[in-house]
């Protein structure tokens, strides 16, 4: 499985190219706003001092910036940060690099607006379109979140790996390339949680056995609105920690919770 939440972060931080490492740093800056939009980056020379690499990873990095929205290089003037909006907010580094700046409650609900458009309608279409190992699958995925003994974190997984099987088995390629973000708003909602027995996770196998009970029977529109039930419920346990936690104690529990896979 290519999600691995916190053991494939440490493990892809440890090999990490020069290239890369700069694109983080810098793009956690822009991110935090230590670079505000509408500023001009350091220069080749102070960048490359700063950062011991050569000028070579150095134009690759501003490349790899300017590819995700977040800056344009103007002649005889620099590298401009750009206004947020011309960001590309489905890109898994950028959301990493704004849960690493510390999110906000706002954000966290965005995350969960943008699901609620696509996700329900990716599950209506499996309802016409699994086969039978695709739907066998989704159950078994189901399954496993009713499993004795899990933690936040193991749960998130479980939620997670059943959510991208329903992409895949869209048969929709698209759906699949928005797994960040569907990563991204799980990881925050169960890191804001108390553990699974005591939060009301405790039904989450039976939520998600009636989406797989709806794509058995075909239904399309039964299908959508369990996806849906499924989503708002998350939404709902953001929105209760932080009026429980307060944004500074939600924010520290998970603020490492998403990297770039």
């Amino acid at each position: 499985m290519r999600y691995k939440l916190d053991e494939t972060r440490k493990t892809g931080r440890r090999t990490r190219t020069s290239h890369a490492q700069v694109v983080d740093e810098l793009g956690k800056a822009i991110v935090a706003g230590t670079y505000p939009v509408g500023s001009i980056l350091p220069g080749d020379t102070e960048l490359a001092q700063r950062f011991k690499v050569s000028r070579t990873v150095l134009r690759e990095t501003m490349k790899t910036l300017a590819a995700k929205g977040m800056v344009v290089a103007k002649a005889r003037v620099g590298t401009r940060v750009t206004e947020k909006n011309l960001w590309n907010m489905f890109d898994s580094e950028i959301i990493a690099w704004h849960f690493d700046n510390g999110v906000t409650e706002e954000f966290l609900l965005q995350l969960y607006d943008i699901r609620l458009a696509f996700e329900p309608f990716a599950a209506g279409l499996v309802a016409e379109r699994a086969n039978t190992e695709e739907i066998e699958t989704l159950r078994e995925l189901a399954l496993e979140m009713a499993a004795a003994g899990h933690t936040a974190d193991s749960l998130a997984l479980a939620d997670l790996r059943f959510h991208l099987a329903i992409a895949e088995a869209s048969h929709n390629p698209f759906m699949r390339t928005l797994g960040s973000l569907i990563e991204a708003a799980l990881v925050g909602m169960f890191r804001m949680s108390t553990p699974p027995t005591e939060n009301g996770f405790a039904n989450i196998a039976d939520t998600h056995m009636r989406i797989v009970d709806a794509i058995v029977s075909g239904d399309n529109a039964a299908a959508r609105r369990a996806m849906e039930d499924v989503i708002l419920d998350g939404r709902h346990h953001v929105h209760e920690a932080f009026a429980a936690g307060g944004s500074e104690t939600v924010i520290g529990s998970i603020s490492a919770a998403i990297s770039p896979l």
